[in-house]
């Protein structure tokens, strides 16, 4: 099969540089169970650009791309129906079965540049499985693990609603802050939570404390000076 590297543009780069740390983030929450790959097509010879969890196939960065993924490219390039990628079975070289996706990436002018490949080792255990969704799991830092309440709103009103009624609430429940400052600190609390990223935030969070947007523009102001 021929090998056609491409030239890469500098935009090209930056798409396949995020997906190194898509790559971090991803193995941080599946675990060891999986091994992901990132090839860039711009040197078959040297096309892994980010081996997580490689000991599954003895793969390190810098390795070639493999046969397998030089045919699901070719299957991806020839039918419009695997343009999302292609999932199937495989097994690494001492025989283990994985399951397996190849997934294109695309870059300037619909190129494709690269591909992850998703390498799942099915003889991990379930107990192995299961501790990589615990807290004490080996797997990531886990001083950066943190319990959150997410709110799966529907639209921008009720996500809106929901996280100012939920800030208030816990901020009128704690003595500590004066009766002065409590709306400051409301306020404060929801642009640390990037809610005035929110159309029509300001008028709404202006509403529910009963001040004015002006005065909601004038703590933004000496937050954002800070």
């Amino acid at each position: 099969m021929k090998k056609n590297n491409l030239t890469l543009t500098q935009i090209d780069r930056l798409i396949l540089n995020s997906y190194c740390q898509l790559l971090d983030g991803l193995t941080e929450y599946l675990g060891r169970g999986y091994e992901m790959v990132l090839h860039s097509l711009e040197n078959y010879e040297h096309s892994a650009m980010k081996v997580i969890n490689g000991f599954h196939t003895g793969r390190t960065e810098g390795a070639p791309i493999t046969d397998v993924a030089l045919n699901m490219l070719e299957e991806i390039r020839r039918d419009e129906k695997n343009a999302q990628g292609i999932t199937y079975f495989s097994q690494n070289s001492r025989g283990e079965p994985l399951k397996s996706a190849t997934i294109p990436i695309k870059g300037e002018g619909d190129r494709i540049i690269g591909l992850l490949c998703i390498n799942f080792y099915m003889n991990t255990s379930v107990s192995d499985f299961f501790q990589s969704f615990m807290s004490m799991s080996g797997c990531c830092d886990v001083s950066r693990i943190t319990e959150l309440h997410e709110n799966f709103s529907q639209n921008s009103t009720d996500l809106l609603k929901t996280t100012v009624w939920d800030t208030r609430e816990k901020v009128f429940k704690d003595t500590s802050i004066s009766s002065a400052n409590k709306n400051k600190e409301i306020i404060h609390r929801l642009y640390m939570q990037g809610i005035f990223n929110l159309k029509d935030s300001v008028s709404f969070i202006a509403r529910e404390l009963n001040i004015s947007k002006n005065t909601v523009y004038l703590h933004l102001r000496n937050m954002e000076k800070d």
